[in-house]
């Protein structure tokens, strides 16, 4: 079975780490999968594409015939992290952890069907259905855990964005930082985060309908999980002639219905399209950017 890496991984790898640490990653990666699967005794079906955006992701089997799914991630992507999240879950919303323990970077999970998330349904019953599934992850966290911080983790995301130089986005960028900063001068509370949730992370399963894959989890309050949520299918948002009034009503609704404030998530939601925008540009994706600040001037 040859594991080479989808497009997409490479793409993503490449923008967030950098061609230097994720270029020698690739260049091992189909003998690091062949090498977990083999110490697993698992036989592959085939590789997932486009699969994931920080790992390569393949359906198998195991030894008694049970079908998986293994996620071979490089160590820089920290899948130890995403393993101490699904164990601590342990399958309450989120895909199963199938070992308890591994000797390399490679996690063994339920397998879903992965042609099958809450992007195939219609929007109003995929935003009641990921609700309904991102409230199950908000759990106190494990004690002793090494998750990062919300606090932590935009900081380092604001670091760029301090730095960019375009005239016309300052306003909007100042605005997105602005809020950050109001946002984490006051925490209300700390529960443990999927880190990156959006229809897409929420694929369907045989032991429950929805079930959430793919965490970058921290800890922090549960308005910035949302945040990335409030903007799926940003498009057909853009698209629509009501888009800008949609989109504020989704920041409401969602609050409403999860019991968040939504100012804060108004908040979060702005500083998280503008730092996702500008580092769609900076990586020359500029539909994406396009999209995505013109979405964040709207708020």
């Amino acid at each position: 079975m040859a594991f080479e890496p989808p497009e997409r991984l490479v793409r993503a790898l490449g923008e967030t780490y950098g061609d230097t640490l994720a270029g020698p990653w690739l260049d091992r990666l189909p003998e690091l999968a062949e090498d977990s699967a083999a110490r697993r005794g698992l036989t592959v079906d085939r590789v997932q594409a486009p699969g994931g955006r920080s790992s390569l992701v393949a359906l198998v089997r195991r030894p008694d015939g049970s079908p998986a799914a293994l996620k071979v991630a490089p160590a820089f992507a920290r899948p130890d992290l995403e393993r101490a999240a699904l164990s601590h879950w342990n399958g309450w919303g989120a895909a199963q952890l199938l070992e308890d323990e591994a000797s390399d970077d490679a996690l063994l999970v339920e397998r879903l069907h992965p042609e099958v998330s809450l992007r195939s349904l219609p929007e109003a019953k995929a935003l009641l259905e990921a609700a309904g599934t991102v409230r199950r992850l908000w759990v106190e966290p494990p004690a002793g855990h090494a998750f990062e911080t919300v606090a932590d983790r935009t900081e380092r995301q604001s670091v760029p964005m301090r730095a960019q130089q375009d005239a016309d986005l300052a306003p909007l960028v100042s605005a997105a930082l602005t809020a950050r900063a109001e946002l984490t001068a006051s925490a209300p509370e700390l529960v443990l985060l999927h880190g990156n949730f959006r229809q897409s992370k929420v694929l369907s399963g045989e032991r429950a309908p929805w079930l959430t894959v793919g965490p970058e989890p921290l800890v922090g309050e549960r308005a910035y999980d949302l945040a990335r949520l409030v903007r799926d299918r940003v498009e057909d948002l853009i698209a629509a002639p009501s888009g800008a009034s949609s989109a504020r009503r989704r920041v409401n609704r969602l609050a409403d219905s999860l019991d968040v404030d939504p100012a804060r998530l108004h908040g979060w939601t702005l500083f998280r399209a503008v730092e996702s925008g500008l580092r769609a540009r900076a990586a020359g994706r500029d539909r994406d950017a396009e999209l995505l600040l013109e979405f964040a001037g709207w708020l």
